[in-house]
């Protein structure tokens, strides 16, 4: 038992082996990481380039930047170089890397520097790390050069360093989905050294830089910063090596983080933190913002801050959500437990002290109940300290003016209102009077007017109402404790009536929202056609976002516009671009993405669970409006509602497609099952007689031969019906049957058709039975007469040595004739399958001779005359079928007319 569960311990870990699988076909990615300019990255790629190609591995240069240094130019003599592409770029000419050459050449190993350079806006992706995973997708190795201050984790902790801003970064999942991080390393003595030689920059700028940038210190530093990072990766990859093969090992149990982020300017600082300690302990990291029901996150500043905050997280490498709800740590201990959070991020509050005594910061309610959980409490700087920092966050709001403003008329107008009730009655308490005024600004306004009126009724009452008047004094006791329980109800009876009228917002936003998509999930219900789909959903994205929308799906390798609102909307060559992009990568591409931002318009791809089935359009009429967190939503809702119902109509029109097969495949083999009986049959009986009348017929008598010429002309014939069938089917199919509209007597039909059975089958008795009289019918005759022939042919076969009777009598407005036979009769289930084509009675090991068309054949006639045909069953005595044909009566023209 015990050697048992060794060896399962000892398995590789299926999640390593996941990610092996998901590298397989991908290029290599190959990082040479320096601590700064001029340390040597892109001299060893390009000296290892070189030692590969002359092994005769395929290595093209797609970018290198050699700073005019003699010594690096020198190595890429003798590789191919791809040619830049050329950009004009505020009226300059630039030479950029061309991606798509670099795609359409496909190379072994593609050498690219400097990976955190932004490209211009014509390009497909704004930064260059993004042109290296596509290379990578496609199967290419890249080798690239990235110094360590342009990792996105750490650009605050750089910036505090050396004071530099640095504008362009890579995210930091690219160094740890690298394949290899090969350090290029040298004392910052050396490379100052470098600095001054000349080696690096210019005299002047070299001069400037070793002032400011390339001080010992900062180099130090960054240095320290890079073999950090450069150990922790290289953690990363033993970890993965011992997964893989299963190398028993001391391993705990994995750390799990978790930071908070808010909507003001230190979420960015929190959430590099937080990158910063996962990949500290090779930890998963979730990025979450907690909003209150009705709060005003929906301010466009703010909103976008959080949505900015979120992606920076989603570049570093970490999950996000957002989360509403009245009590925060407790719904961040519900989320840590459902996620297995093990440490918690937040920032340090910036609440004065006057403000932690009316109530707990969420830094330290949090660490009050974490239990087990770790809290790491952030420390950011703050603009504003003391107890007058409320106002100035107040004063900060672009509102405050306006919300002061109609606090201090509501109060006036209370104040006139109490004065003028003054004159007519004797109030003792005008209190209520302003609780009005606080209600109305609450309503109208929010909880920060209501707060403001709270404090200008207190003034006013007091200065306006209570003894002394027009004076702040307050002469008696009772009223300095009658004035403060005023403040205190109105400061409270302000804030719930503010905080009321923010969820009463929220919930009919809500409402609109949900009523909205209710709407559009019941017209997706209720349409069945893709285009319909892809019609509605622009229609509708339209209407609710006052937005481009663009619905595209593939059709024989090409994305193809299907629907669009406005519908004159058309793509242009960079469009077509991004939708594809989305369709092939299943990433969002355009606007506000990483790929394509300069467009107007972002394309999102329609995803069900079996694939990605199209792309959707959205431009926005004003580019500068980031989506709310609820318009995020309601549009994800939308595209998957969408993409349900595409998939939908998608799967029945397969299903129709399947079943025409499957009835194409049936009538097939049935077809092929009566052609090898019914064919073969009376061949085989006709070779026979041939046979014998050749071989054997000097010795037969004259009895026998005429038995074998009758067998071989009752062969034919029957042979000949089952050619006429097919033939007769084949021409009501494709509607080349011509009936015609002539005077019709059903008598005679029904004559001609009895004689021509009794000829073909003289061993079955056929009776008739007419009413006198009959009128006439309008059809063709001879149609007719082969119906009835057929009726009594399949009677015949099925009645044994009963027989068949047909009668043909008047019945209401119609002519009815029936065929009615004394066999063994249908199933009540097969009254209506005997009409369909190739279908037979009995089981296939006793079948009778026939191709299963004559009945199909006969409805397909009546139709054509204007009449029915149905079967009945039993006929007679709880047996037998009878066949009931009815056809309208023709009135009989004038006897001149008819002549």
């Amino acid at each position: 038992m015990a050697r048992r569960v060794r060896d399962i311990e000892r398995r590789p870990d299926p999640d390593a082996l996941l990610a092996l699988t998901a590298r397989e076909g991908r290029g290599r990615l190959k990082v040479f990481l320096g601590a700064a300019p001029g340390v040597g990255k892109t001299f060893a790629m390009l000296q290892g380039a070189r030692r590969l190609s002359d092994e005769g591995v395929d290595v093209v240069i797609g970018l290198v930047e050699t700073h005019g240094r003699s010594e690096t130019a020198a190595l890429m003599q003798g590789l191919e170089v791809l040619p830049r592409r050329l950009l004009e770029y505020r009226g300059r000419q630039m030479q950029e890397f061309d991606l798509d050459a670099a795609l359409t050449r496909h190379p072994k190993l593609l050498v690219l520097d400097e990976l955190a350079h932004s490209n211009p806006a014509e390009c497909r992706h704004p930064k260059r790390w993004q042109d290296a995973e596509e290379l990578l997708d496609a199967g290419i190795d890249v080798w690239t050069a990235l110094n360590i201050q342009h990792l996105e984790g750490l650009a605050d902790v750089v910036a505090r360093i050396t004071g530099v801003n640095v504008r362009e970064t890579v995210p930091d999942k690219v160094l740890q989905l690298a394949d290899d991080v090969v350090l290029v390393d040298i004392t910052p003595d050396e490379l100052v050294a470098r600095l001054n030689e000349g080696k690096i920059y210019i005299p002047e700028t070299a001069r400037r830089a070793t002032q400011n940038f390339f001080t010992p210190a900062n180099l130090t530093a960054l240095r320290e910063l890079a073999l950090r990072r450069t150990a922790d990766r290289v953690d990363d990859q033993v970890a993965d090596f011992v997964r893989v093969k299963a190398i028993e090992g001391p391993w705990g149990t994995a750390e799990r983080l978790l930071v908070c982020i808010g909507g003001d300017e230190r979420a960015d600082r929190l959430v590099r933190y937080a990158s910063r300690l996962a990949t500290g302990l090779n930890a998963t990291w979730l990025a979450v913002h907690m909003a209150r029901p009705g709060a005003d996150d929906h301010e466009a500043a703010r909103q976008t801050r959080i949505m900015e905050t979120l992606r920076l997280a989603e570049r570093l490498g970490g999950e996000t959500t957002q989360v509403t709800a009245h009590d925060f740590p407790t719904e961040i201990f519900r989320l840590a437990a459902r996620e297995n959070v093990t440490q918690i991020v937040v920032g340090h509050s910036r609440t004065s002290g006057l403000m932690r005594l009316a109530r707990r910061s969420l830094a330290d309610q949090l660490i009050r109940h974490a239990g087990e959980i770790a809290i790491h409490v952030v420390p950011t700087e703050v603009e504003a300290t003391g107890w007058l920092w409320p106002f100035h966050a107040w004063i900060a709001r672009a509102r405050l003016a306006a919300d002061l403003l109609a606090a201090a008329l509501s109060v006036s107008l209370a104040i006139a209102f109490g004065h003028m009730l003054g004159l007519w009655l004797t109030l003792p308490n005008m209190s209520m009077i302003f609780l009005v005024a606080v209600l109305f600004c609450a309503l109208q306004l929010g909880t920060r007017a209501a707060v403001l009126a709270a404090l200008c009724s207190f003034l006013g009452y007091n200065f306006f109402f209570i003894e002394p008047l027009y004076t702040f004094t307050i002469a008696a006791p009772h009223e300095v404790f009658a004035l403060l329980m005023f403040l205190a109800v109105a400061v409270l009876t302000g804030s719930l009536a503010g905080r009321v009228r923010h969820q009463a917002e929220s919930v009919a936003k809500r409402a609109s929202a949900t009523q909205s998509l209710y709407e559009f999930s019941r017209k997706m219900s209720a349409v069945s056609k893709a285009d319909e789909v892809l019609w509605a959903a622009a229609a509708h994205i339209n209407k609710t976002f006052a937005a481009r929308a663009l619905l595209l799906v593939p059709a024989d390798g090409e994305l193809e516009l299907k629907a669009a609102w406005p519908p004159e909307e058309q793509l242009d060559a960079g469009n077509r671009s991004a939708a594809q992009w989305a369709l092939t990568k299943g990433e969002p591409a355009g606007w506000r993405t990483q790929t394509l931002p300069t467009l107007a318009v972002q394309y999102r791809p329609l995803s069900s669970p079996r694939a990605i089935l199209g792309v959707c359009g959205f431009g926005p009429a004003d580019l500068t409006h980031e989506l709310t967190s609820e318009e995020e939503r309601m549009l994800t809702a939308i595209l998957d509602q969408t993409a349900i119902a595409l998939d939908r109509a998608l799967l029945v029109d397969e299903a129709i497609k399947v079943a025409a097969l499957q009835e194409n495949e049936t009538i097939r083999d049935a077809l092929l099952a009566s052609l090898s009986h019914d064919l073969r049959t009376p061949l085989a009986t006709i070779t026979g007689a041939v046979t014998s009348l050749r071989e054997l017929g000097e010795q037969m008598s004259a009895g026998q031969r005429q038995e074998l010429l009758q067998s071989i002309e009752e062969e034919s014939a029957r042979l000949s019906r089952f050619v006429a069938n097919l033939l007769d089917m084949s021409r009501i199919e494709s509607g080349a049957l011509k009936v015609r509209r002539d005077w019709v007597d059903v008598g005679d039909a029904v004559r001609a058709a009895v004689d021509r059975s009794r000829k073909a089958f003289p061993q079955h008795p056929t009776n008739m039975s007419i009413e006198p009289g009959l009128p006439f019918i309008r059809g063709d005759a001879s149609l007719l007469e082969q119906v009835l022939f057929n009726l009594l042919d399949n009677a015949h076969k099925y009645a044994g040595e009963g027989g068949a009777i047909v009668h043909a009598r008047r019945e209401d407005g119609n002519v009815l004739i029936s065929v009615t036979d004394e066999g063994p009769g249908i199933r009540q289930a097969d009254l209506e399958r005997i009409f369909e084509k190739f279908y037979r009675g009995g089981r296939n090991d006793g079948r009778r001779a026939g191709t299963g068309l004559g009945l199909s054949i006969c409805r397909g006639i009546v139709n054509a005359m204007g009449g029915t045909i149905e079967a009945q069953s039993p006929a007679v005595r709880r047996r037998g079928t009878r066949i009931v044909i009815r056809i309208p009566v023709a009135e009989m023209p004038e006897a001149g007319a008819a002549a």
